[in-house]
């Protein structure tokens, strides 16, 4: 065994080179199966020869990017770690070909090319994850994709109309100014891969569609790519309704947050009991994302997992129930 050490310089700089509740250090542990310390402004690594080797390049740059940059983001630290450790966090995942021109969307974490590959391998996928890491971005881009490449004739993307406790009823304007604020993001991701002209185009043909889920009843859905998005506010029943649209020669992929179900107290979330029920059956992929998917701004990744370690023992009892 053999020890190095990373002389730390100024104090200010620990904290952003160590990470939130030193979750750097966390990493750096597991992945090289080393002793990190922090001493008398110093960091020493203790381990086999290569691994500390390993273990000190990954340290040398952090510190040399939170000197340049005063931060480290997630993607910065899992970018550094994987480039040290010889791996990449997306091979074998490559870009979305997709009706904009110049425009190049492709994963950009470990997490994010697994959700890409399960999406292109299969015919039903789930994916569970924070805000921010990815879950309806890649789909639509996904979906454009296959809509280019002519292996679906249709897009239909899908949100339920539930949010924070509000009733449709009570809010003002005709039927579409009701449902749109809902149907908002999917509309912000189709923007960014196709320009509005033909966004409108395809959208007057039917070709692409977005609706609010009650308006899936009674509906086949053939040769379509279908997304369901915040799928953790459907209820049981909602969601055996949507999976069962399903016609030939169509995908579909149900996305949510676990954590941020806006449904009544007494209701059961769709999205965790589908989870349940079909996780052994063949065909059907799960994709679990996590916080280091966030690929949004750097401070979202901290704001989840505050909210996540301050969660309280009543609200995560109430959730377990679902």
């Amino acid at each position: 065994m053999i020890e190095a050490t990373v002389p730390l310089g100024a104090p200010e700089l620990a904290l952003p080179l160590f990470g939130a509740r030193d979750q750097h250090l966390h990493r750096i542990r597991q992945a090289f199966d080393v002793d990190v310390t922090h001493r008398d402004g110093e960091i020493r690594v203790a381990g086999d020869e290569q691994s500390v080797s390993k273990a000190t390049e990954v340290l040398e740059q952090l510190k040399d990017l939170v000197e340049r940059r005063g931060s480290v983001d997630g993607d910065d630290f899992t970018r550094i770690l994987h480039e040290i450790q010889g791996i990449s966090a997306t091979s074998g995942v490559s870009s979305f070909d997709i009706l904009t021109t110049g425009k190049q969307i492709k994963p950009r974490t470990a997490g994010q090319a697994a959700y890409v590959r399960g999406i292109r391998e299969h015919d039903l996928t789930f994916a569970i994850g924070p805000a921010g890491s990815g879950k309806t971005y890649l789909a639509v881009a996904a979906a454009v994709e296959s809509l280019k490449q002519q292996q679906v004739r249709r897009i239909v993307l899908v949100r339920p109309a539930v949010e924070a406790g509000e009733s449709l009823g009570f809010l003002p304007g005709d039927l579409h100014a009701k449902i749109n604020p809902y149907l908002r993001p999917l509309f912000d991701a189709l923007h960014e891969m196709i320009d509005y002209d033909q966004m409108k185009r395809l959208m007057e043909q039917d070709v692409i569609e977005v609706a609010p889920l009650a308006y899936m009843r009674g509906r086949t859905l053939n040769e379509a790519f279908v997304i369901l998005d915040e799928a953790q506010n459907t209820t049981v029943s909602q969601m055996k309704m949507f999976l069962t649209r399903m016609g030939e020669g169509a995908k579909i992929i149900v996305s949510g947050d676990i954590t941020q179900v806006d449904l009544p107290s007494n209701a059961r979330s769709g999205l965790t009991d589908a989870l349940r029920r079909l996780r052994s059956i063949k065909g059907v992929c799960e994709i679990r994302l996590t916080r280091a998917d966030i690929v949004r701004h750097r401070l979202v990744q901290e704001i989840v997992q505050a909210y996540d370690v301050d969660e309280s023992p009543s609200r995560g009892k109430r959730k377990a129930r679902r």
